[in-house]
Protein backbone atom coordinates (compact mmCIF):
# COMPACT_ATOMS: atom_id res chain seq x y z
CA UNK A 1 0.00 0.00 0.00
CA UNK A 2 0.74 3.64 -0.61
CA UNK A 3 0.28 6.61 1.48
CA UNK A 4 0.44 9.91 1.30
CA UNK A 5 -0.60 13.70 2.58
CA UNK A 6 -2.54 15.65 -0.17
CA UNK A 7 -2.57 19.46 0.12
CA UNK A 8 -5.73 21.17 -1.46
CA UNK A 9 -7.42 23.83 -1.29
CA UNK A 10 -11.42 25.35 -1.15
CA UNK A 11 -13.52 27.57 0.50
CA UNK A 12 -10.60 29.73 1.38
CA UNK A 13 -9.15 27.43 3.39
CA UNK A 14 -5.64 25.05 3.18
CA UNK A 15 -6.40 21.70 3.66
CA UNK A 16 -4.30 18.53 3.59
CA UNK A 17 -6.05 15.04 3.13
CA UNK A 18 -4.68 11.35 3.50
CA UNK A 19 -4.67 8.82 0.42
CA UNK A 20 -4.03 5.36 0.84
CA UNK A 21 -3.82 3.56 -2.43
CA UNK A 22 -3.76 -0.12 -2.47
CA UNK A 23 -0.77 -2.59 -4.51
CA UNK A 24 -1.70 -4.11 -7.38
CA UNK A 25 -2.75 -0.81 -9.58
CA UNK A 26 -5.52 -1.09 -12.02
CA UNK A 27 -8.47 1.11 -11.77
CA UNK A 28 -10.99 0.25 -8.72
CA UNK A 29 -13.53 1.79 -6.61
CA UNK A 30 -12.75 4.31 -4.01
CA UNK A 31 -14.17 5.58 -0.85
CA UNK A 32 -13.96 9.31 0.54
CA UNK A 33 -13.77 9.51 4.40
CA UNK A 34 -14.90 11.85 6.42
CA UNK A 35 -13.24 12.43 10.00
CA UNK A 36 -14.86 12.97 13.75
CA UNK A 37 -15.74 16.75 14.88
CA UNK A 38 -12.38 17.99 15.96
CA UNK A 39 -10.60 16.83 12.62
CA UNK A 40 -8.17 14.53 10.47
CA UNK A 41 -6.84 11.66 13.55
CA UNK A 42 -5.18 8.57 13.39
CA UNK A 43 -8.14 6.93 14.05
CA UNK A 44 -9.52 8.45 10.55
CA UNK A 45 -6.01 7.18 8.95
CA UNK A 46 -6.18 3.91 10.05
CA UNK A 47 -9.61 3.69 8.93
CA UNK A 48 -8.62 4.51 5.43
CA UNK A 49 -5.75 2.39 5.03
CA UNK A 50 -8.14 -0.27 6.30
CA UNK A 51 -9.78 0.03 3.17
CA UNK A 52 -7.04 0.06 0.77
CA UNK A 53 -6.04 -2.87 2.91
CA UNK A 54 -9.59 -4.59 1.48
CA UNK A 55 -8.34 -3.02 -2.40
CA UNK A 56 -10.10 0.53 -2.15
CA UNK A 57 -8.38 3.51 -3.23
CA UNK A 58 -9.52 5.81 0.07
CA UNK A 59 -9.24 9.52 0.74
CA UNK A 60 -9.49 11.13 4.05
CA UNK A 61 -10.53 14.52 3.97
CA UNK A 62 -9.88 17.30 6.01
CA UNK A 63 -12.44 20.19 6.57
CA UNK A 64 -11.07 22.43 9.04
CA UNK A 65 -6.92 22.28 7.43
CA UNK A 66 -3.85 22.12 8.44
CA UNK A 67 -4.79 17.79 8.78
CA UNK A 68 -4.67 17.67 12.27
CA UNK A 69 -7.58 17.97 14.80
CA UNK A 70 -8.65 22.10 16.31
CA UNK A 71 -9.81 23.34 19.54
CA UNK A 72 -12.97 21.30 20.18
CA UNK A 73 -14.46 24.98 21.43
CA UNK A 74 -13.50 26.02 17.36
CA UNK A 75 -15.19 22.93 15.93
CA UNK A 76 -18.35 22.97 17.48
CA UNK A 77 -18.73 26.57 16.49
CA UNK A 78 -17.97 25.10 13.08
CA UNK A 79 -20.04 22.15 12.90
CA UNK A 80 -22.88 24.52 14.12
CA UNK A 81 -22.77 26.70 11.44
CA UNK A 82 -22.66 23.93 9.07
CA UNK A 83 -25.52 22.29 10.69
CA UNK A 84 -27.41 24.81 10.33
CA UNK A 85 -26.36 26.20 6.64
CA UNK A 86 -24.66 23.17 5.09
CA UNK A 87 -23.02 25.01 2.05
CA UNK A 88 -19.41 25.55 3.48
CA UNK A 89 -19.11 21.78 4.62
CA UNK A 90 -20.61 20.89 0.89
CA UNK A 91 -18.10 22.65 -0.83
CA UNK A 92 -15.08 21.38 1.35
CA UNK A 93 -16.46 18.11 0.62
CA UNK A 94 -16.95 18.14 -3.12
CA UNK A 95 -12.88 19.55 -2.77
CA UNK A 96 -12.25 16.23 -1.16
CA UNK A 97 -14.36 14.08 -3.72
CA UNK A 98 -12.32 15.83 -6.62
CA UNK A 99 -8.91 14.98 -5.05
CA UNK A 100 -10.07 11.27 -4.90
CA UNK A 101 -11.47 10.91 -8.38
CA UNK A 102 -8.22 12.48 -9.89
CA UNK A 103 -6.37 9.68 -8.57
CA UNK A 104 -5.75 7.53 -11.76
CA UNK A 105 -6.64 4.36 -9.84
CA UNK A 106 -9.82 5.16 -9.56
CA UNK A 107 -12.85 4.14 -11.76
CA UNK A 108 -15.49 7.35 -11.22
CA UNK A 109 -18.14 5.12 -11.68
CA UNK A 110 -17.73 3.54 -8.54
CA UNK A 111 -16.92 5.94 -5.33
CA UNK A 112 -18.55 5.70 -1.83
CA UNK A 113 -18.42 8.37 0.72
CA UNK A 114 -18.53 7.55 4.49
CA UNK A 115 -17.75 9.38 7.97
CA UNK A 116 -17.58 9.27 11.39
CA UNK A 117 -19.86 11.81 13.20
CA UNK A 118 -19.88 15.09 11.75
CA UNK A 119 -17.87 13.16 8.63
CA UNK A 120 -21.16 10.49 8.04
CA UNK A 121 -23.31 14.10 8.07
CA UNK A 122 -20.16 15.59 5.60
CA UNK A 123 -20.91 12.32 3.14
CA UNK A 124 -24.53 13.01 3.41
CA UNK A 125 -24.48 16.61 2.23
CA UNK A 126 -22.28 15.54 -0.41
CA UNK A 127 -24.81 13.33 -1.49
CA UNK A 128 -27.70 15.62 -1.16
CA UNK A 129 -25.66 17.95 -4.11
CA UNK A 130 -26.12 15.28 -6.22
CA UNK A 131 -22.85 13.91 -6.25
CA UNK A 132 -22.44 10.47 -8.35
CA UNK A 133 -21.95 8.50 -5.18
CA UNK A 134 -22.95 4.74 -5.34
CA UNK A 135 -23.12 4.26 -1.64
CA UNK A 136 -23.13 6.64 1.61
CA UNK A 137 -22.51 5.31 4.99
CA UNK A 138 -22.50 7.33 8.12
CA UNK A 139 -20.36 5.60 11.46
CA UNK A 140 -22.80 7.59 15.02
CA UNK A 141 -23.39 10.04 12.12
CA UNK A 142 -24.89 13.36 12.48
CA UNK A 143 -28.47 12.92 10.80
CA UNK A 144 -29.45 17.07 10.87
CA UNK A 145 -29.35 18.80 8.12
CA UNK A 146 -30.36 22.51 6.77
CA UNK A 147 -31.82 21.87 3.90
CA UNK A 148 -33.75 18.21 4.02
CA UNK A 149 -35.55 19.25 0.83
CA UNK A 150 -32.33 18.43 -1.38
CA UNK A 151 -31.96 14.82 -0.21
CA UNK A 152 -34.01 14.25 -3.34
CA UNK A 153 -30.82 14.80 -5.33
CA UNK A 154 -29.21 11.62 -3.78
CA UNK A 155 -28.58 9.13 -6.21
CA UNK A 156 -27.35 6.35 -4.13
CA UNK A 157 -27.78 4.17 -1.14
CA UNK A 158 -27.57 5.18 2.41
CA UNK A 159 -26.69 3.56 5.70
CA UNK A 160 -26.06 4.90 8.90
CA UNK A 161 -25.43 3.01 11.76
CA UNK A 162 -25.99 4.44 15.12
CA UNK A 163 -26.09 3.80 19.01
CA UNK A 164 -29.34 3.71 20.78
CA UNK A 165 -28.12 5.39 23.83
CA UNK A 166 -26.07 8.13 21.25
CA UNK A 167 -26.86 11.64 23.52
CA UNK A 168 -25.94 13.34 20.34
CA UNK A 169 -28.11 11.89 18.22
CA UNK A 170 -31.36 11.19 20.35
CA UNK A 171 -34.22 9.11 18.90
CA UNK A 172 -35.96 12.37 17.21
CA UNK A 173 -33.29 12.90 15.26
CA UNK A 174 -33.84 9.41 14.04
CA UNK A 175 -37.14 9.77 13.49
CA UNK A 176 -36.57 13.07 11.67
CA UNK A 177 -34.16 11.23 9.35
CA UNK A 178 -36.47 8.30 8.74
CA UNK A 179 -39.25 10.98 7.36
CA UNK A 180 -36.67 13.05 5.46
CA UNK A 181 -35.64 10.15 3.63
CA UNK A 182 -38.72 8.23 2.47
CA UNK A 183 -40.49 11.76 1.34
CA UNK A 184 -37.12 11.83 -0.58
CA UNK A 185 -37.75 8.22 -2.17
CA UNK A 186 -33.98 7.59 -1.20
CA UNK A 187 -32.53 3.81 -0.98
CA UNK A 188 -31.80 4.00 2.67
CA UNK A 189 -31.41 1.52 6.03
CA UNK A 190 -30.45 2.56 9.55
CA UNK A 191 -28.82 0.33 12.16
CA UNK A 192 -29.88 1.11 15.35
CA UNK A 193 -27.44 -0.90 18.51
CA UNK A 194 -29.24 -1.23 21.59
CA UNK A 195 -26.58 -0.11 24.77
CA UNK A 196 -24.09 1.84 22.17
CA UNK A 197 -22.98 4.89 22.50
CA UNK A 198 -21.45 8.05 20.34
CA UNK A 199 -18.38 7.26 18.57
CA UNK A 200 -18.84 3.57 19.19
CA UNK A 201 -15.68 2.91 16.38
CA UNK A 202 -13.12 4.98 17.44
CA UNK A 203 -10.95 3.26 20.22
CA UNK A 204 -9.44 6.55 22.07
CA UNK A 205 -13.00 7.86 22.28
CA UNK A 206 -13.00 7.10 26.05
CA UNK A 207 -9.69 9.41 26.31
CA UNK A 208 -12.17 12.33 25.28
CA UNK A 209 -13.94 12.31 28.73
CA UNK A 210 -17.35 13.30 28.00
CA UNK A 211 -20.60 11.15 28.94
CA UNK A 212 -22.10 9.64 26.37
CA UNK A 213 -19.11 8.77 24.20
CA UNK A 214 -17.42 5.69 24.43
CA UNK A 215 -16.29 2.60 22.05
CA UNK A 216 -18.00 -0.48 21.67
CA UNK A 217 -15.59 -3.22 19.99
CA UNK A 218 -18.83 -5.25 18.79
CA UNK A 219 -20.65 -2.27 17.36
CA UNK A 220 -17.40 -1.34 15.77
CA UNK A 221 -17.37 -5.00 13.80
CA UNK A 222 -20.67 -4.97 13.35
CA UNK A 223 -20.78 -1.37 11.60
CA UNK A 224 -17.77 -2.59 9.69
CA UNK A 225 -19.49 -5.53 8.02
CA UNK A 226 -22.35 -3.53 7.23
CA UNK A 227 -20.89 -1.28 5.36
CA UNK A 228 -18.79 -3.91 3.39
CA UNK A 229 -22.17 -5.55 2.67
CA UNK A 230 -23.65 -2.15 1.33
CA UNK A 231 -20.45 -2.14 -1.12
CA UNK A 232 -20.77 -5.17 -2.38
CA UNK A 233 -24.05 -4.51 -3.58
CA UNK A 234 -22.80 -0.97 -5.28
CA UNK A 235 -19.29 -0.38 -5.65
CA UNK A 236 -18.31 -4.35 -5.55
CA UNK A 237 -15.57 -6.11 -3.44
CA UNK A 238 -12.29 -5.40 -5.30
Amino acid sequence: METRDIAYRADGEDLLGYLAVPAGGGRGPAVLVGHEGPGLTEHTKACTRRLAELGYVAFALDYHGGGAPIAMETAQARLRAWFADPAGIRIRAQAGLDVLIAQPDVDPGRVAAIGYCFGGATALELARTGADLKAVVGFHSGLKTGRPQDSANIKGKVLVLMGADDPLVPAEHRADFERDMTAAKVDWRMVVMGGVQHSFTNPDAAGLGIPGIAYDPAADRRSWRAMLDLFAETIGIP
